[in-house]
């Protein structure tokens, strides 16, 4: 396991958004741990969100640190070492 696998993941979300459910099927298929937030259900963690990318739109991936917008597959891939 590498260093980036135990970064804190968490996603923002909506249950509707397909982009959303498709990280996280990504994510289940990877074994990657998650938190996932439903920014419908939670608008407090939802502001949170914007206030840290200034996107509106989701999903939202924050690994570690690091915020990344949509479902960059290439990108979080490579932020957690997976293949």
């Amino acid at each position: 396991m590498t260093e980036e696998n135990n970064k804190k993941v968490i996603v923002y979300s909506t249950p509707t958004c397909m982009y959303c459910n498709m990280l996280k099927a990504y994510f289940e298929e990877k074994g990657v741990e998650y938190e996932n937030i439903d920014v419908q259900a939670d608008p407090e963690r939802g502001r949170e969100m914007v206030e840290a990318t200034g996107q509106m739109g989701v999903p939202v991936t924050k690994i570690g640190d690091e915020y990344i917008v949509g479902f960059n597959q290439p990108v979080i891939a490579e932020k957690l070492g997976l293949s």
